[in-house]
């Protein structure tokens, strides 16, 4: 959560948060810079979950029961879209970034708090030879995507980011970029 602190609050306009889950990130957003949030979120499971979080949210939810490779808005609706631990579960994640780069207006903004490939071979060794088990084990979760790299490949430039390891978790699945990168056109 406390990453989260960190991008979720420079959200601002009509916002689309890939992958909202059970809505935990719903008390961070800023009430005063934040029109209305579309919700992305395939499993229906987890937008049940997000009913406690949704009741106390003061700003307006849209859902939108898609996956993240088929993102049901018109070009440049979006001002910012919110990413938190969720580019290492999407399916074909160069698709679902089409998408965020299609429906993000031109002067939008991505904000991101993601986990994935650490920069140290021995971890990455690791990431490489559990990333199967772990896929199978944590719902399509990727140990290995180079995040930062990702973002950049897909039409954007980071504006800032910072990676590090999180103290407390084994280290091939703690190493976590945040920042906000910008729409290329």
């Amino acid at each position: 959560m406390k990453l989260r602190e960190k991008v979720v609050p420079l959200a601002y306009g009509n916002v689309l948060e890939v992958g909202m889950g059970s809505g935990v990130n719903l008390a961070l957003y800023n009430p005063n810079k934040v029109n209305m949030i579309w919700g992305l979120e395939p499993s229906l499971g987890m937008r049940k979950k997000a009913m406690h979080n949704l009741a106390k949210s003061a700003v307006q939810v849209e859902w939108l029961s898609f996956p993240g490779e088929r993102i049901p808005l018109d070009d440049n609706s979006v001002d910012s879209v919110v990413l938190t631990y969720t580019l290492c579960t999407i399916a074909d994640w160069r698709a679902a970034m089409k998408q965020i780069h299609r429906v993000l207006k031109p002067e939008g903004k991505i904000l991101f708090c993601e986990h994935g490939q650490a920069p140290d071979d021995s971890t990455q060794k690791w990431q490489n030879r559990l990333n199967s088990l772990w896929s199978k084990a944590f719902g399509g979760c990727n140990l290995n995507r180079p995040m930062i790299e990702n973002i950049q490949s897909s039409g954007f430039t980071i504006d800032w980011f910072k990676s590090d390891y999180i103290k407390g978790m084994p280290k091939f699945a703690s190493y976590i970029s945040f920042g906000v990168a910008a729409k290329n056109t």
